[in-house]
């Protein structure tokens, strides 16, 4: 018998002109709230083995290993009698966009915000581990059951907005833009939890799109389209049980958007009605009523989940895997390389646009020109130097190089302060040559480079949180490589989690990669990046199948850390008083 209790906290974290996470635009800043930012926690123990786990979401754009590691810091201080570690402790995120930054310690995602703040990393640790605490405190004797549906094609609730790389992947059907619909998965996994007495406690549900229906022009704190789906599903089932919880977690949302109708003037794609906030009411109220449906259909013929809890945890230095030959087309020598983000990347998307076109023509040509000078300087370099350049480009491939997060270079070098683009052509530069000089940006890469990988078990379930946002098919191949990998032990179902416990950027397949969009500019350690994942994720599910105490599970791989004096230079530093 399972036993399951819920919690719930704010973590709104309001601050005044703290730039927002997602767009990575300067303009993006908070300077109110339109509804609050909730977190919501799930603690389930095995009452036979006494084993537990907590599965956490959060209204935020993403987990970063500074919160995780802020969340468990303060658990086992104030908590430890409750037994939790971070291999029983999953954090995810909902993506909105419209919840503020700067709660991650590492430099890239500083800049634009700009600064480390920690009022509003305290504020989602405080949050997230007040709703465990509480989840903990309520735990009783629950059923779990398991349901599966998907939207009908003419609801208009996601689209590919990458709809030439996804046709680049020899699996699927060809599609055009007018079916980007049909280039996404649109099934949604739900999971009911009822107590003894049929009474709903509470749900958490899976399904992939981004929650980008607010745009970058929004200046208030705004939990998005999932959001106000989390608000509807409590609404209605909260008038039979007032504390029942509903989190609106996130599968492969990489390349899919709420987003399909062109704005002409203000050039992006929106959703359909009016204004942005009417239109995540809208796709929030499209995926509340999916999820009503299965909250019904699970109570009538629902699967249940079968009793068992099994996690494991391990890290790995990405940017450093030699990938499996079986997921590389048998490549000889596929790997990664320290990360680094391309044109393509700061080119933006569709729903939200980043460089304009003549300042991505300059990024092109000076990334050609840097390339360039790359391979001509190896030369005169010794064996040893001149293999890391040729590696670098022959694994990032196609993509045009404009920051190398992972070796701290833009437009390959470390004199930032000293970029021919002048600091008043765009705010973001400033304050990148700002840390810069204060120091803030030395010595350790400005992305994660070791990323953590979890699996979650609960009977014939597997949850597979993914530090990272994926697309439609490098998904749907990271999840057959797992549900290979744990058939054995009786696994039938595999849901990938995006946004869990650290981010990188994303991932996308081999294919997709090679068109260089977006997704393919922000896929960090190149081209086979996918590969990467798919190998370490295969060797962690392999352990999964031995005994515990038979795991070997190597712990000497940690993320950095970060010191409060690295954090303190670059610490927020932005007021409307002195643009």
């Amino acid at each position: 018998m399972y036993e399951v209790g819920t919690g719930k906290a704010d973590i709104t974290a309001f601050k005044k002109d703290v730039g927002m996470m997602g767009y990575g635009m300067f303009h993006n800043r908070i300077t109110g709230v339109e509804t609050p930012l909730k977190v919501r926690a799930f603690v389930i123990r095995d009452l036979t083995t006494k084993r537990k786990v907590v599965f956490v979401n959060a209204e935020i754009a993403f987990i970063t290993i500074s919160i995780k590691r802020g969340v468990m810091k303060k658990l086992k201080r104030h908590h430890a009698e409750l037994g939790f570690e971070a291999d029983n402790v999953l954090l995810s995120a909902q993506h909105t966009h419209s919840g503020p930054g700067g709660y991650s310690h590492y430099g890239l995602y500083n800049i634009a915000v700009p600064g480390f703040v920690p009022e509003v990393y305290q504020t989602i640790v405080d949050g997230i581990v007040s709703a465990i605490v509480e989840a903990d405190g309520k735990v009783r004797p629950a059923r779990i059951s398991f349901t599966k549906g998907s939207f009908a094609p003419d609801k208009d609730v996601a689209f590919n907005r990458s709809v030439k790389a996804y046709n680049q992947n020899p699996e699927v059907t060809k599609l055009t833009e007018a079916e980007a619909n049909l280039a996404v998965d649109r099934e949604m996994h739900f999971f009911r939890v009822d107590d003894m007495n049929g009474k709903p406690m509470g749900s958490f549900n899976f399904f992939g799109v981004h929650t980008t229906s607010v745009h970058n022009d929004n200046t208030k704190i705004n939990a998005d389209n999932k959001g106000y789906a989390a608000n509807y599903l409590e609404a209605e089932i909260g008038k039979e049980n007032p504390d029942y919880i509903a989190a609106f977690a996130q599968k492969a949302a990489g390349d899919v958007t709420p987003n399909y109708v062109w704005n002409k003037k203000k050039k992006w794609t929106a959703g359909p009605k009016e204004n942005d906030i009417e239109s995540a009411k809208y796709n929030g109220k499209m995926q509340f009523d999916k999820a009503l449906e299965l909250h019904h259909q699970a109570a009538e013929n629902g699967e249940t989940v079968q009793v068992g809890i099994d996690f494991a945890l391990s890290h790995a230095n990405f940017a450093n895997v030699t990938c499996d030959p079986e997921f590389t087309d048998n490549h000889p020598d596929a790997k990664t390389y320290l990360s680094c983000h391309g044109v393509a990347f700061f080119k933006g998307t569709k729903e939200g646009p980043g460089m304009e076109p003549p300042l991505v023509a300059i990024a092109t040509f000076a990334s050609n020109i840097v390339k360039g000078y790359d391979h001509f300087r190896a030369l005169f370099l010794n064996p040893g130097e001149r293999k890391k350049i040729h590696e670098k480009y022959r694994i990032h491939g196609k993509k045009k190089i404009l920051i190398e997060t992972g070796d701290r270079k833009v437009l390959g070098t470390r004199n930032i302060t000293g970029l021919i683009v002048p600091a008043f052509v765009d705010p973001t530069i400033k304050y990148f040559k700002v840390f810069h000089k204060s120091g803030g940006l030395d010595h350790k890469p400005w992305t994660p480079q070791t990323l953590p990988l979890q699996i979650v078990v609960l009977g014939q379930v597997a949850f597979v949180a993914l530090p990272a946002e994926i697309t439609t098919v490098a998904s749907a191949r990271l999840k057959q490589a797992i549900q290979d990998s744990l058939s054995p032990r009786g696994v039938q179902e595999v849901i990938i989690v995006s946004y869990c416990n650290a981010y990188c950027g994303y991932i996308t397949t081999f294919e997709e990669y090679q068109l260089q969009c977006y997704e393919g500019g922000h896929t960090p350690y190149g081209q086979w990046t996918l590969a990467a994942f798919q190998t370490k994720f295969k060797d962690l599910a392999l352990q999964l199948l031995k005994l515990p105490e038979d795991r070997q599970i190597d712990t000497s791989i940690t993320p950095i850390e970060f010191t409060e004096e690295e954090l303190n230079k670059r610490i927020f530093a932005y007021s409307s008083k002195r643009k």
